[in-house]
């Protein structure tokens, strides 16, 4: 496995089905990362200790997923100066506005960058990481291009089968 360099975590294990979106998108660029489930309010000094020690173990950004409260994001970024990435999770009966809200409204001083609602957003919590790095790893922009050209042509081929569909093709 490649080195570890990003944390993905989330307050519940009931969260992954999401966050995996973020884990598919490092492993398919090649980033080792590590899934880690801790709370901001059942195991605040576990969260802690883990935005403290995030550096110093070699991880270089930290995606975090949360629901309801969405509390988790802005415990982490208090406790570390890696850039920390935030996906709201729908959790509660507001349907994931409440943890937008308290995920995107952080005091000017300790921002977490913010995702959309849910798989959306912890897909794009990756590629945002692989974007950062990408900064100054040309073989990872490389690849973020090819992704993109890929993603364009797969829009066109899908649009090209449709028109060929509705003329009787």
């Amino acid at each position: 496995m490649n080195q570890i360099r990003v944390g993905i975590l989330m307050g519940s294990d009931s969260d992954f089905p999401i966050m995996e979106e973020a884990a598919h998108i490092l492993k398919q660029f090649g980033v080792g990362y590590e899934v880690v489930v801790t709370s901001a309010h059942r195991c605040p000094a576990r969260t802690a200790d883990y935005a403290r020690t995030a550096r110093e173990r070699g991880l270089e950004a930290i995606i975090v997923g949360a629901g309801a409260a969405a509390h988790l994001g802005g415990v982490v970024a208090a406790e570390t100066t890696l850039p920390v990435i935030g996906v709201p999770i729908d959790a509660t009966s507001l349907r994931g506005v409440d943890a937008l809200y308290a995920t995107v409204m952080m005091p000017g001083g300790i921002p977490v960058a913010t995702m959309a609602i849910g798989k959306a957003g912890a897909k794009n919590a990756g590629l945002f990481v692989i974007a950062m790095f990408a900064a100054k790893e040309t073989d990872l922009a490389n690849h973020l291009a090819d992704y993109r050209r890929e993603m364009a042509a797969a829009v066109e081929a899908k649009s090209l089968a449709l028109q060929n569909k509705l003329s009787g093709g």
